[in-house]
């Protein structure tokens, strides 16, 4: 199912136009997205130029978003790096799975439960998993430092990423841009001016209790997607007149989620199982959410005149947005998937309550095994060609000859 808010015969489009791309978070499942962005590039009228002059995302989302920023100046190129990035990454790639650090994570555990804060403690257990070659990945992958050529030069307008405040809850979003772009303030939301660096999508894509918080100026960060109930938010304070989003959650009919519910029983529940709902949780259900809302807007401002609209405080204004979503669930398609771990992993997993046949919903977050992103790639991939012509339409007027 793909949710499309018509375009309004004002907003054809046209060269100055700013079209953004938001890109959700989940984990392994964000290499559905990588499958989408390489079909866009494929089937794109444009030989270099990026169609996207601004990008948002969180969690994995966010690492994905931040290499194509990286290099902006070769769309094609761009999307066929994350493609071939994706297909050769595996969990050692990700965090570590040898046993020295995961030995010093458990034995950290050990003493903060233990002990129960009877002795004074250098260091309070956080997380379960060391993301260190994730981080070294980053550093060797990202071009940061070319975005302030990109702002100039006209490629990109604004990109952000969103990180959780573990100290305030507030969701923050890390933008860069054009000058005129200015930071801003919503209920729980704001927005903040910085140079990127590997610091903030390391920040944004902070699994809670996975993997580990990241400090920055003092403050501890974890994962954008805890408390980012407005995903398309930061796109359209950057700008943002039509956006593109691509999620990783396979919508789900009344009837079906009817179904789904009936004739269920278990004998047990397990920590893997109650992680992978609360994943779910954080993940899933704020993009169709806010898709929901920014339709109701646009329907109130369609019927609004434009000079009475120009008059209202809100500034509320016409967005259309398309949202790709997988055509099959990411999280069965992990199913019997627990074996292609490496062993110290598998075994902690297998702590938690993980089967080849329940928990894997939360396998599904944590596998980076080419024999599921690779299923996730191909599907994201096959899914946007079957909707070429509405994603066509939706980026170009083809009348414009870009």
């Amino acid at each position: 199912m793909t949710i499309i808010t018509p375009l309004s015969p004002e907003l054809r489009y046209c060269s100055f136009m700013n079209l953004g791309l938001v890109l959700t978070g989940g984990g392994a499942r964000a290499a559905y997205q990588v499958g989408v962005i390489q079909a866009i590039a494929d089937i794109s009228p444009l030989r270099k130029k990026i169609p996207f002059n601004i990008i948002t995302g969180a969690s994995t989302g966010a690492i994905n978003g931040s290499y194509l920023i990286s290099r902006a100046d070769d769309f094609k190129a761009g999307a066929q790096g994350l493609w071939d990035l994706w297909l050769n990454l595996h969990t050692e790639k990700v965090y570590r799975t040898d046993l020295k650090p995961m030995a010093a994570l458990v034995i950290g555990w050990l003493e903060t439960l233990g002990l129960g804060g009877f002795m004074d403690q250098k260091k309070t257990a956080n997380h379960l998993l060391d993301t260190g070659p994730l981080e070294d990945l980053l550093k060797k992958e990202l071009r940061l430092n070319q975005l302030p050529q990109f702002f100039k030069d006209g490629p990109l307008r604004g990109v952000g990423f969103s990180a959780t405040n573990y100290l305030t809850g507030t969701a923050i979003c890390f933008y860069d841009g054009i000058e005129e772009l200015k930071p801003w303030g919503r209920t729980n939301r704001l927005g903040i001016h910085t140079h990127m660096t590997v610091a903030h999508i390391m920040a944004s894509c902070a699994i809670p209790v996975f993997f580990p918080p990241v400090k920055i100026n003092g403050i501890f960060y974890g994962d954008g997607c805890i408390r980012l109930t407005s995903p398309l938010s930061p796109a359209i304070h950057l700008g943002a007149d039509r956006i593109l989003a691509i999620g990783i959650r396979r919508p789900q009919t009344h009837q079906e989620t009817i179904a789904v519910n009936q004739n269920l029983a278990s004998s047990e529940l397990t920590i893997a199982e109650i992680s992978g709902v609360l994943l779910n949780s954080i993940f899933l259900d704020s993009l169709d959410i806010d898709i929901e809302r920014m339709e109701r807007i646009n329907s109130t401002v369609s019927v609004i005149p434009a000079e009475h609209r120009s008059k209202m405080s809100s500034n509320l204004r016409h967005i259309p947005v398309l949202a790709l979503r997988p055509s099959q669930d990411l999280g069965e398609l992990a199913i019997g998937i627990l074996h292609e771990f490496p062993g110290l992993t598998r075994h902690l997993l297998k702590g938690l309550g993980a089967k080849e046949n329940r928990g894997w919903d939360l396998l599904s977050y944590l596998a980076f095994e080419k024999v599921y992103t690779n299923q996730l790639i191909e599907l994201g991939y096959f899914d946007t060609l079957q909707k070429k012509e509405l994603v066509l339409e939706f980026m170009f007027d083809e009348t414009k000859g870009n």
